[in-house]
C-alpha cells in the first residue's frame, strides 16, 4: 500500500491559493504556511491591544504597518519575519505581497482609520465591536488560512476565461 506524501491539506492549500498563493509545490507551501500566518498573527495581537485599551498611538502603528503592506513589495511584518524568525524555525521566505493581500492590507488600514476616528470620537463602544470585528478577521487568518479579504477580492475581481 502506497502512502501519500502530501504535506498540505487540498483544503489548506485552496484557502492559500486564494490569498494568492499560487505555483507552489507542497513541500514549498507547507515551508511557507508559518511565515504566511505570521503577519496576520501580529497584526491581530496588535488591533486586540490597541482595541482593549482604546490606544490611538498603537492602532496609528497597526494603521501604518498596514499601509505599508499595500505600497512595500512585501508586509513590514514579513520583512521582520525573513530576516529573523524564519532562520530560528528553518523556513522558507514569505514572498511578496499578493494582490489579495494588498487588498487585505487597504482594507485593514481604512478599518483602521475608522476605529481610531471613533475612540477620537469618544464613540468607545462602536470601537470596540469594530474593532473586535477587525482583529477576529486577522486572527482567523492567522489561525485557519481563511481570510476574508482575499475572499472580496477573489469575488471582485476575478478574470473570466474566454471562450475559445
Amino acid at each position: 500500500m502506497q502512502t501519500s506524501n502530501c504535506l498540505i491539506s487540498p483544503a489548506r492549500r485552496k484557502k492559500l491559493e486564494a490569498q494568492g498563493f499560487i505555483g507552489y509545490s507542497d513541500k514549498e507551501l507547507a515551508s511557507r504556511t508559518f511565515g504566511i500566518r505570521f503577519a496576520p498573527a501580529l497584526c491581530s495581537l496588535f488591533i486586540a491591544t490597541g482595541v482593549t485599551f482604546a490606544s490611538i498611538p498603537l492602532l496609528s502603528f497597526v494603521a501604518i504597518t498596514a499601509l505599508f503592506g499595500v505600497i512595500l513589495p512585501y508586509h513590514p511584518f514579513d520583512y521582520l519575519y525573513n530576516a529573523t524568525v524564519r532562520h530560528w524555525l528553518n523556513k522558507a521566505p514569505v514572498g511578496p505581497n499578493t494582490p489579495q493581500r494588498r487588498f487585505a492590507c487597504g482594507l485593514a488600514t481604512l478599518w483602521l482609520a475608522g476605529v481610531i476616528g471613533l475612540f477620537y470620537a469618544h464613540l468607545f463602544m462602536l470601537g470596540y465591536i469594530l474593532g473586535a470585528i477587525l482583529a477576529s478577521v486577522a486572527l482567523l487568518v492567522a489561525t485557519t488560512d481563511f481570510c476574508i479579504p482575499s475572499a472580496i477580492y477573489n469575488f471582485l475581481f476575478r478574470r473570466t476565461k474566454a471562450i475559445a
